[in-house]
């Protein structure tokens, strides 16, 4: 169980090698180096309460963004843009790659871009197929994952979330939180401290560069 519960948190290097041509990790010379991700939203119950905590700590993160809470919610996604967070695409409807067929995940795609207008691409969940992915690599940067907190996970505490971050955590992880609404209360409490932990520690916390 806690090897398996390791290899969600930090995914394996036989995972990354599937997909070659993806972001998992930013490796920049200088000083340390992490990316916040938040991946979901933008929805009402958790957004707002991120953008906040984030603007006291001062620092900046990516939402990824599914493509049918942006157009409900436009005046969340103008929230996040405005505060100098960059924004990738999620989505129309968080749809897993390979539960999809082909043309309907492309699609999917597409149309979450025609509100999200961005360069950037995270498939949820991280699952896709290898044609779906040789063709979205073609318009898209794929960002993938170092940190997996698992602030999702039913029966987590804010605590094992904190220390997920504490334990795997190193020099240009992009760590993925969410602005869900099932994860809100467990990602509001946990992010404060992860924060903390981060600067103490000597990271600095910044957007996905550009490619």
């Amino acid at each position: 169980m806690k090897l398996l519960k390791r290899l969600i948190v930090q995914p394996p290097l036989i995972y990354r090698a599937l997909f070659p041509e993806a972001v998992w990790r930013v490796r920049i010379l200088g000083r340390k180096t992490a990316y916040l991700t938040f991946d979901d939203g933008p929805v009402p119950e958790a957004t707002p309460r991120i953008l906040e905590i984030l603007e006291k700590y001062g620092v900046s993160a990516t939402f990824f963004m599914v493509g049918d809470n942006v157009r409900r919610y436009p005046a969340l996604f103008e929230a996040v843009k405005s505060a100098g967070h960059r924004v990738g695409n999620h989505t129309m409807h968080h749809l897993r790659g390979r539960k999809t067929s082909f043309r309907r995940y492309l699609r999917d795609v597409t149309e979450a871009n025609e509100f999200v207008a961005s360069d950037m691409f995270r498939p949820p969940h991280g699952l896709l197929s290898f044609r779906q992915a040789r063709l979205i690599q073609k318009h898209y940067n794929m960002i993938m994952y170092d940190v997996v907190t698992r602030d999702y996970a039913r029966y987590i505490t804010p605590e094992e979330v904190v220390d997920n971050v504490r334990r795997y955590a190193r020099n240009g992880s992009i760590i993925v939180f969410h602005d869900s609404e099932k994860s809100a209360e467990t990602t509001v409490s946990a992010l404060p401290a992860a924060i903390e932990w981060l600067l103490e520690n000597g990271f600095e916390l910044r957007v996905l560069p550009s490619a």
